[in-house]
């Protein structure tokens, strides 16, 4: 196979465009063309009076060394990368030991997945509820101001990106085509094909409930073994090495490999893994608003003539800004036609967080404006992370009249300094409700003058991303984890042998995508190391 790169058509070709322009760029006849794959297709959106995509495409040709020869030196042409996955091991037959893995998130299922397609019969335990419970759970508070503490945005089957955008793209690399067979997973689930090839891949919530469900499925077809409401209270150690786990309800379950992926709200395991010696430390992370304009604004800022087109969807954006009091200001998990969602784990706490279906058809816009800040922004030692994040978590449920309404503003009044006594042409989305208030007491006052700072300098990015009307909604702390589970080269704790701190919690992922490939690697090095012992 070749690879063909930056195959330049317009939005409107049609179905013959794309070998039509495979023959042009290799010099062939249509006999000579045996076959094709699309590899990647993204937009080239810079000039908007001139948007097309860029293929990336995979080819079958006859004779495919006289042609690579005769095409040598020809930009844009080369080998075709392999990209099917290859397993790093099986389990022998009568293996005794059955591996944990504590969270049911992007990690933990790719983990529990992996270890069950190699024959390890994993032990998956998840604190909430199976997919659809929990999302009656969830509705519940978004309609009725009723949290069930277990059971939420953030814990529960699927993890916190259940009800998210559900993008699939990272920056990281991926040499072992780890992230192929995430993709190649999820669609083996339910998700659409497209995501294999697109440049910015997305589910959406409603598709992730019923692929969650299918990829549990699968693990316990080949022997995987799923408890929900089945919390870890503590972890068993002996001279160094996890022995096992203890449950809530007092259960002990044996095991000398445990998986952790327990995302990054499970504070209370946090502080329990702390307290048993493992080394944990304090790492940065981001706190901030979420911002919602009407989606037509941004698809016209970005499209412009194009804006609305059927091939291009609802537009995103990312930005960023470097404040004059040394923070950095950047858009956070933008959803495109999306909503803000309530996404507190603890009472008494607000929370945002954004969220869209794979439509993506809903009237505005979102995205976090989140302000880097640093363990020296909160000094207390490796947890005292999640106690700032609490207590800016508790000022947004106060400012916001309690009962779970989130404290709102319109940007021309945050940028004024005046308190919002109404809404403006912007309706927020989050449920249960937005009371209009003042948020320059939200958030740290370097927060607050960074932001504001930052707002009208996206405005010259995006015209009218600072129009008077934006809403913000208050707060934004769960961007990351504030700690850090370190581990060595072989993905178990430095100091504790048989524990392998995984994704979003552990502080080695950030999104689905980059959860899940973790959650593959080191269900390889579990896998590789059960066979050592």
């Amino acid at each position: 196979m070749l690879r063909l790169t930056e195959i330049k058509l317009p939005l409107d070709h049609d179905e013959a465009a794309l070998p039509a322009a495979i023959r042009t760029r290799l010099k062939i006849a249509a006999g000579e063309l045996l076959g094709f794959t699309v590899a990647r297709r993204g937009y080239d959106a810079r000039k908007k009076t001139d948007i097309h995509f860029i293929y990336t495409l995979d080819v079958e040709v006859k004779d495919e060394v006289a042609l690579l020869k005769r095409l040598k030196g020809v930009p844009h042409i080369a080998i075709a990368p392999e990209t099917r996955y290859q397993f790093v091991a099986h389990a022998p037959q009568g293996l005794s030991e059955r591996p944990v893995v504590i969270g049911t998130g992007p990690c933990g299922l790719l983990a529990g997945l992996l270890l069950a397609q190699m024959g390890f019969r994993p032990i998956i335990l998840e604190r909430g509820k199976a997919v659809r419970e929990r999302t009656k759970d969830t509705w519940g508070l978004w309609r009725q101001s009723k949290l069930n503490p277990e059971s939420n945005v953030q814990f529960g089957e699927g993890g916190a990106g259940t009800f998210s955008d559900g993008k699939l793209h990272t920056q990281i690399k991926d040499p072992k085509q780890h992230g192929r067979k995430v993709l190649d997973e999820f669609v083996k689930s339910g998700a659409p094909e497209e995501i294999l090839y697109v440049s910015k891949p997305h589910i959406g919530t409603f598709r992730l409930v019923s692929m969650v469900e299918k990829m549990r499925a699968e693990i316990e077809s080949l022997g995987g073994e799923f408890r929900f409401q089945s919390q870890v209270t503590d972890i068993l150690i002996d001279n160094g090495q996890v022995q096992g786990v203890t449950l809530a309800n007092g259960e002990t379950i044996t095991s000398r490999h445990v998986v952790l992926a327990i995302g990054h709200s499970a504070r209370d395991t946090f502080d329990m893994v702390y307290q048993r010696g493992v080394y944990v430390e304090a790492k940065p992370f981001s706190i901030g608003f979420r911002i919602e304009h009407p989606q037509t604004l941004i698809d016209q800022c970005r499209f412009g003539p194009f804006a609305g087109h059927p091939q291009l969807g609802a537009a995103d954006y990312k930005l960023v800004h470097h404040a004059s009091n040394g923070r950095s200001v950047y858009s956070f998990c933008m959803c495109p036609g999306g909503q803000v969602v309530a996404a507190t784990s603890e009472p008494g706490r607000v929370v945002t967080n954004g969220m869209s279906q794979y439509s993506r058809n809903e009237r505005n816009a979102n995205s976090g404006i989140v302000v880097g800040i640093s363990p020296e922004d909160y000094p207390g030692g490796p947890l005292a992370g999640i106690e700032f994040q609490r207590q800016w978590e508790s000022r947004a449920f106060e400012l916001g009249g309690g009962n779970y309404f989130a404290p709102g503003q319109r940007v021309g009044d945050f940028l004024a300094g005046r308190a919002s006594t109404k809404l403006g042409s912007v309706v927020p989305s989050y449920q249960p409700g937005v009371t209009p208030t003042d948020l320059a007491t939200a958030l740290p006052d370097y927060c607050i003058a960074a932001i504001r700072e930052a707002l009208p300098a996206f405005g010259k990015k995006l015209r009218g991303f600072d129009m008077a009307d934006a809403v913000l909604t208050g707060v934004e702390t769960r961007t990351s984890s504030p700690i850090r589970i370190k581990r060595g080269d072989d993905y178990q704790s430095l100091n504790t042998r048989g524990l392998y701190p995984a994704g979003e919690g552990a502080g080695y992922a950030g999104g689905i995508m980059s959860a899940a490939i973790d959650g593959i690697e080191v269900a390889e090095a579990v896998a590789l190391d059960m066979l050592r012992v």
